[in-house]
């Protein structure tokens, strides 16, 4: 694990790349719906696609809570450019971290960690996503390989992606989350097609889309930790989730602190009736409320997040950090909006592009009313 001097000198280096150099081009990735090139590049020579990853396969080996603080960093910009690289770092990466083999991971850990494979999670479909238990895709043993059916929605990076973590139910007859299983699919293989991309309301530059597979034949060997690895590949989401959730729930710390920012530069500048506008009390109780929001959400993610690293909490934590940290961008954002006035509502203006991408943190990686779920079942169990 990298000391906190190392630690240090990699989050100065984000923040400098991220405000210098991203900061920028954010109306450019939002009209376009693309990240330029040499931005792609520039994140691979960071080492940003593997700062969640083990040393050992090539990542940076980042603890959750040293995590947590890259991706604030990360959140200071748009959200695609943290999109470009959260799934190798979180739920795909640790799929083959939490399931996989130690020949699976020496495979594809590397690969993932330096860009050279860009890795999608594969488990939401159009009628299992809040309850991914319900999922409908197959796998059929059939002699030494498997046969999967199925598709699969909403899929991060997968127009990009070079390999797809499948979720599959490989036992039907067992009860919704005992019988799936996970699996390596290469995206040459055949029957494997991804659809267009998604036009979304927000994230623009963050490409998902509909992945299908249609008698797509893998070996055994792809069967994710092997033999050991049949039938667990619920329980490997649910770990992969909740590392998930921190990691989004950094997210949104990130952006809150863009948008403080946004909302004080403006009402610092800002004059109506012969003065700024911060100076009226009732902006200044817009400001107060957003900036207490900023500072609890950070403050609730860096615990959760140490937590985390020591194994004391790895539920009910990362459910609270992610359902307050979401709402709380949201609502940050809606203050920003109003304290912008008109302006606020116009394309161009960075809270205006804000405003839509915080929308969709409510929703992925388990909507707030999981969360809500999860951590009241949490309180009662632990009563």
């Amino acid at each position: 694990m990298l000391d906190e001097g190392s630690v240090a000198e990699i989050l100065a280096t984000v923040r400098s790349f991220i405000r210098d150099d991203v900061v920028p081009l954010e109306a450019e990735i939002d009209e376009t719906d693309d990240i330029p090139a040499h931005l792609r590049k520039a994140v691979k020579e960071l080492g940003l696609y593997g700062f969640a990853l083990p040393e050992e396969h090539g990542g940076l080996g980042l603890s959750m809570y040293d995590e947590a603080r890259l991706v604030m960093e990360l959140g200071y910009t748009t959200p695609a450019l943290r999109s470009l690289v959260g799934t190798n770092n979180g739920i795909a990466g640790h799929t083959l971290m939490t399931g996989g083999t130690p020949e699976q991971q020496a495979e594809w850990l590397p690969k993932v960690a330096s860009g050279a494979a860009v890795a999608s999670f594969a488990l939401t479909e159009s009628e299992a996503g809040s309850d991914p238990s319900r999922l409908t895709t197959s796998a059929r043993q059939d002699g030494d390989d498997w046969v999967l059916n199925g598709a699969k929605r909403f899929i991060t990076n997968a127009p990009s992606a070079d390999v797809f973590m499948v979720y599959a139910r490989t036992d039907p007859a067992a009860e919704p989350a005992r019988g799936i299983s996970t699996f390596l699919v290469p995206r040459d293989s055949p029957g494997l097609t991804v659809g267009p991309r998604d036009h979304k309301m927000g994230q623009l530059g963050a490409w998902t889309a509909d992945v299908y597979l249609d008698d797509v034949r893998v070996p055994n060997s792809a069967l994710v930790g092997g033999d050991g690895g049949l039938h667990r590949g619920y329980l490997t989401a649910m770990q992969c989730l909740a590392h998930g959730r921190v990691h989004i729930a950094a997210l949104c710390v990130g952006m809150s602190e863009r948008l403080v920012d946004e909302t004080v530069d403006y009402a610092a500048t800002r004059e109506q009736g012969g003065q700024v506008i911060g100076e009226y009390q009732l902006i200044q109780g817009l400001i107060a409320d957003s900036v207490t929001d900023y500072r609890a959400a950070r403050s609730l993610v860096l615990d959760v997040a140490r937590e985390f690293d020591t194994g004391t909490d790895k539920r009910m934590g990362p459910a609270c950090a992610k359902y307050f940290a979401s709402e709380a961008v949201g609502r940050i954002a809606d203050r920003a909006v109003q304290v912008h006035g008109g302006s606020g509502y116009m394309r161009g203006i960075a809270v205006e592009r804000f405003y839509r991408d915080a929308r969709l943190f409510r929703i992925y990686e388990g909507t707030s009313q999981i969360q809500q779920v999860i951590i009241a079942k949490q309180a009662l169990r632990n009563r």
